[in-house]
């Protein structure tokens, strides 16, 4: 087995609480399914969000996701001026037998526009 890291990235709607923990959701849970990956698999995980993002911790999404085992931080951003607002980005260090050509990362809703060339 390698480690590897998977990226990805999913724009906020707004500094909600509720919207951080939704999109977050969205985000790892997306990761964990194009990479057919379940928490066993996962050996960590960071997170950083923009520094307009402080009304949670995005590290809590996966936590209610059952990653209670697995390390979580959570990091501002640095700010940017001209950066994409309300973003919520993760790299996810993982055991896998899988290449890293095979590696899936997901860039969701605005965040799509980071990495056009790797985004699904």
């Amino acid at each position: 087995m390698a480690v590897r890291a998977v990226r990805g990235a999913v724009q906020i709607g707004g500094n909600d609480r509720d919207e951080i923990l939704a999109g977050t959701t969205e985000l790892v849970t997306e990761v964990m399914s194009r990479n057919e990956l379940s928490t066993y698999d996962v050996i960590s995980v960071l997170f950083t969000a923009t520094p307009d993002l402080t009304a949670e911790f995005p590290a809590l999404a996966a936590r209610k996701l059952g990653f209670q085992e697995v390390p979580l931080l959570c990091a501002s951003e640095i700010d940017v001026p001209g950066a994409m607002p309300r973003v919520v980005r993760l790299m996810m260090h993982i055991e896998t037998g899988k290449p890293r050509s095979a590696l899936q990362h997901v860039y969701l809703r605005g965040a799509a526009a980071l990495r056009l060339d790797i985004a699904q």
